[in-house]
């Protein structure tokens, strides 16, 4: 089993510059954000078959620990796709179990149910908050440890949760 240290980003390929904005934030110097990319392992050439990058995307999320997920109005759609690699991103992250952060590209600080690939969207506990660097790290540092003591909880939390405003009001947001 090799070691789970790495952040996985999930998107729809249309939503790739949202992805770019994350890998910004990383390498700004004024911006206290942080990620171990599980991108940056296994990687695929554009001319590989769909076996092959589904190969490496599955390497990818085994070496993930909690996945961000970005959500944007063709997240469910795409997801609920078999044909596309969102569809197999988001069936694995289910099956390894892993805790995930949806980002709203929109802003949104509440869950967009309407939004949520349906396989993650109940009862899987997820952490729904805006794409923005300080609410992010935040939730990756408290969500996911929650997460992984709710596994073995006597009375484990269910479906999707969000921040309240008084939250991102002590981050500054």
């Amino acid at each position: 089993m090799s070691y789970r240290n790495k952040t996985y980003v999930a998107f729809a390929s249309e939503d790739i510059s949202s992805y770019r904005l994350m890998e910004a934030w990383r390498e700004n110097k004024h911006i206290d954000f942080d990620f171990f990319d599980a991108h940056d392992l296994y990687a695929a050439r554009d001319t590989s078959t769909p076996e092959t990058i589904r190969d490496r995307l599955r390497q990818r999320l085994n070496n993930a620990k909690q996945v961000v997920v970005l959500v944007s109005d063709i997240t469910r759609p795409k997801a609920a796709r078999a044909s596309s690699f969102l569809h197999y991103e988001i069936e694995t992250i289910a099956r390894l179990g892993l805790p995930v952060v949806f980002a709203n590209i929109n802003g949104q600080r509440i869950i967009q149910t309407s939004e949520l690939p349906t396989t993650l969207a109940d009862p899987y506990y997820t952490m729904s908050v805006s794409l923005q660097p300080a609410i992010i790290k935040y939730a990756l540092n408290e969500y996911v440890p929650n997460f992984i003591a709710n596994k073995t909880s006597t009375s484990p939390k269910e479906g999707p949760y969000y921040y309240k405003p008084y939250v991102y009001t002590q981050l500054g947001l």
